[in-house]
């Protein structure tokens, strides 16, 4: 997706504990959930190995869609942990992007 056109606000990391996160899964396809997971693990890789970051997708438990631009850390079933110690539940995570 191009960074210039693309009309899901950015965030800075710092905001993310302000957002509420639902319970249910945003992705409903298997295979989608499946590429998320991968994509993860890839940022996580990423994010140790080069201190790369990747662009993250997320909605909120109210339906609104975000981005934000970070290194991923580490990554368990259920969280991402992202630099600075924020985290984002995974099944909140829409896509990510890498550059």
């Amino acid at each position: 997706m191009n960074r210039m056109t693309n009309p899901i606000p950015l965030v800075e990391k710092e905001q993310l504990h302000a957002f509420n996160f639902a319970q249910e899964d945003v992705l409903t396809d298997l295979a989608a959930r499946n590429k998320r997971r991968w994509d993860i693990s890839r940022a996580t890789s990423l994010g140790n190995i080069h201190r790369g970051k990747v662009e993250i997708t997320f909605q909120t438990a109210d339906g609104e869609k975000k981005r934000v631009d970070t290194t991923v850390w580490a990554v368990d079933d259920l969280f991402m942990v992202l630099k600075a110690g924020r985290y984002i539940p995974i099944n909140s995570v829409l896509g990510v992007e890498f550059f």
